[in-house]
């Protein structure tokens, strides 16, 4: 289903009285027939078929997407908005209805299909597509950047005592749904004791300062996970095979597998004295994770990335909070180079370990970032060594010299060591070699470019990318909105369509 708005009388009205702080919704109302162009617009249709009485064409939903996140407002309130204000009537094309063209339903159905059709990314690109045809932005020469920031993830992050307690709960709200029973009848048929309090600690109810008490509580708990697995597997293990049992169950026996291990003192069971790798933090986001600002700040959620070029956001990324940052980086440079051929990169030192920035450098593609510094508690480093990476040969501060083998290490004798007039100052460690990294020729350049005036003033460039991400803060904010980690992605896509038509209509208006 098409839409086609009619500019009518009444609209451009309505559009002349805009104050200069709703100008932002004249230029939507301007600009949406060539935001959502007879090709696009079919391209969303392909994904979404729109159902119902009266049903809505997906571009008209793209459009809500779009000022729901200009205004910060839920589903509920977007219906409102579409009811009840002129602007939104205006940009929607329906001025003076006095029932919305959509329902919250449709939003949610309509989020589901773009994210599983990736219309979101497909609206991001449209908004480059339209700044391309503005001019002021060129194309042929691309000098992008990257930066991440955390998102506080919206679930609620719990300990290992009430992780397994809420999995158990959504184990038998599951099973009350399969089995068509009352909640507290399998509670009871179970003997899940533990979950007849509001919260697994008070029905535990023991003094937590106690570790006899702790160890007993634990097992108690366990042993009751224990009943309520064999009580599946006895009254519903057909059930237990799909949905909506299947995911709930699977998720308590990872939680219990994650955080629990053998006591090897009292042949029980305990808490893990390690944690887990990539540890469940959340039952109701799962996807959720401890990640860190800096080595001492932590936080828990997602870290949200981007990549800009011509100050424009042509790619975005969300990931659980402990996945490192240049796990994306190849995603967001593929996606970067489709607008044109990336010669300049501008990166902060957390994505330099990606592959994809090693093979632009080998490709002649400038790389600026801050190179890691390497520390050795005041004796000699890296960097008092001579280092010719394409030789792999090294020299040391005595003049002495190694080359490097197929493991990268340049190893230098013993009789040159051992009566080194340097040797105070140098290694301890009886090996006597210096690691070259793969990258070794990258880092040196690197090194060497951050000693210049010159190549400290382009690392200061990376600042338009730091700028971008705090306005994406600004707009998106740095509280997740949804759960799980592609969700979000949707909402940091609509941000940055949102920043990117901005930024076209502030040149479209100097």
């Amino acid at each position: 289903m098409r839409w086609v708005p009619v500019r009518s009388e009444s609209e451009k009205k309505v559009a002349a009285k805009l104050r200069k702080a709703s100008g932002f919704y004249r230029f939507l109302w301007e600009i949406r027939d060539e935001l959502f162009a007879a090709e696009f617009q079919e391209e969303l249709e392909k994904s979404y078929q729109p159902r119902g009485q009266e049903p809505c064409p997906p571009a008209l939903l793209a459009m809500v997407m779009l000022l729901q996140r200009y205004d910060g407002l839920s589903d509920a309130d977007a219906v409102d908005a579409a009811e009840n204000d002129r602007r939104w009537q205006l940009v929607l094309g329906c001025l003076g209805a006095e029932q919305a063209p959509f329902g919250q339903g449709t939003l949610v159905r309509f989020r589901l299909r773009a994210i599983a059709n990736d219309l979101d990314k497909k609206l991001v690109d449209r908004t480059v597509e339209i700044a391309k045809k503005t001019g002021g932005f060129g194309w042929q020469h691309l000098r992008a950047a990257l930066d991440s920031s955390p998102l506080h993830g919206a679930g609620r992050v719990e300990d290992t005592w009430n992780l397994i307690g809420r999995a158990m709960a959504k184990v038998v709200h599951a099973v009350s749904m399969a089995l068509e029973l009352d909640e507290e009848t399998v509670v009871k048929s179970a003997g899940l004791s533990v979950l007849s309090a509001d919260s697994i600690k008070a029905a535990l109810d023991i003094d937590w300062d106690d570790e006899d008490a702790q160890t007993a509580a634990l097992e108690k708990l366990l042993s009751q996970v224990d009943a309520l697995e064999k009580w599946v597997a006895k009254r519903a293990s057909k059930q237990a095979e799909v949905p909506p049992l299947k995911e709930p169950l699977a998720m308590l026996r990872k939680l219990v597998a994650q955080d629990i291990e053998p006591d090897p003192t009292s042949g029980g069971r305990r808490i893990k004295q390690e944690v887990a790798k990539d540890r469940i933090i959340s039952v109701s986001d799962p996807e959720m994770r401890h990640g860190r600002k800096s080595k001492t700040k932590l936080f828990n959620g997602y870290k949200r990335h981007i990549a800009i070029a011509n100050n424009l956001i042509l790619a975005t990324a969300v990931e659980p909070a402990n996945v490192q940052e240049h796990e994306p980086a190849a995603g967001l440079l593929a996606r970067v180079a489709k607008h044109g051929t990336v010669e300049i990169v501008d990166i902060d030192r957390g994505y330099l370990a990606s592959e994809a920035i090693a093979e632009l450098f080998d490709q002649g593609v400038t790389i600026h970032s801050r190179p890691w510094v390497p520390t050795n508690k005041g004796l000699f480093t890296k960097l008092d060594f001579g280092i010719d990476a394409r030789r792999r040969i090294v020299t040391c501060p005595n003049g002495k010299t190694a080359r490097a083998v197929d493991s990268g290490k340049a190893t230098f004798a013993v009789e040159d060591c051992s009566r080194c007039k340097l040797k105070p100052s140098c290694t301890t460690s009886a090996s006597r070699s210096v690691a070259l990294h793969p990258k070794e020729g990258m880092l040196i350049q690197l090194r060497t470019r951050k000693s210049t005036r010159k190549g400290r003033a382009e690392l200061r460039k990376r600042v338009v990318v730091e700028h971008k991400l705090a306005r994406v803060g600004q707009i998106q904010g740095d509280n997740a909105r949804y759960s799980g980690a592609r969700k979000n992605e949707l909402d940091l896509n609509r941000t940055a369509a949102l920043i990117n038509l901005q930024e076209v209509s502030r040149r479209s208006a100097a």
